[in-house]
């Protein structure tokens, strides 16, 4: 299978579009998919403390306000729509720091689902208003990514990983990297922001031709 490696933040609600477009192309095609999916940590706010801050503090921060938010997020909320998203900003009570929520994600790719773990932490965010800097949030997400819920207690407790998120997050910074989602396909190809479902359909079809032709080349000619 051909890398897709994802860089995003679940607090960013383009991620979660991007991943539901994405994920209804892959289903669409039918088959086994084309992609070893790896999702990789960004901050969008990497100076936020360890503890989050109230929403509304947050927004006056960032936008001035909740009037000027509500001006920014009105396309968010259309593209949610779109895509059949439920998302209502307002649920959101507290802006986390995603730093824990990305080791979550991290040990998923080891143990787990990694899929699962970026889902439900946009789920717990986005349509709960849950704190996804919460351990106990952070264990649910974790165990539904099939993670056990006290290894993750354990780990959330220590340092296991911090400097290596925070390094790839830097390292995706020095590649470039100001917005997410950005898709790196095979290591070289660079898809910035939530592509619609066609793009990826596309994507997809060309990649399952040309691994098709790839393995019509390998076999020896009959006759």
């Amino acid at each position: 299978m051909i890398p897709l490696d994802v860089i995003s933040d679940p607090i960013c609600p383009w991620c979660w579009i991007g991943k539901t477009r994405l994920d209804r192309a892959i289903a669409a095609a039918g088959g086994p998919p084309p992609f070893e999916i790896r999702w990789r940590p960004f901050q969008l706010n990497p100076d936020m403390p360890r503890e989050g801050m109230d929403r509304a503090e947050y927004l006056a921060a960032k936008f001035g306000g909740r009037e000027a938010a509500e001006r920014v997020y009105a396309n968010v909320e259309a593209a949610c729509e779109e895509a059949g998203l439920d998302f209502d900003h307002s649920r959101i009570k507290r802006t986390p720091n995603t730093l824990d929520a990305h080791r979550v994600i991290r040990w998923a790719q080891v143990e787990g689902d990694q899929g699962a773990a970026v889902d439900k932490l946009f789920d717990l965010h986005f349509l709960a208003g849950r704190d996804i800097s919460d351990p106990d949030v952070l264990i649910e997400a974790g165990a539904a990514a099939g993670l056990k819920r006290e290894v993750v207690e354990e780990l959330l407790a220590s340092d296991a990983d911090l400097d290596v998120v925070r390094a790839e997050d830097a390292a995706a910074r020095e590649m470039g990297v100001s917005g997410v989602p950005t898709f790196i396909i095979a290591g070289k190809y660079v898809v910035q922001g939530a592509q619609d479902s066609e793009f990826w359909s596309k994507v997809i079809a060309e990649l399952t031709e040309a691994q098709g032709a790839e393995g019509a080349g390998d076999r020896p000619d009959e006759g």
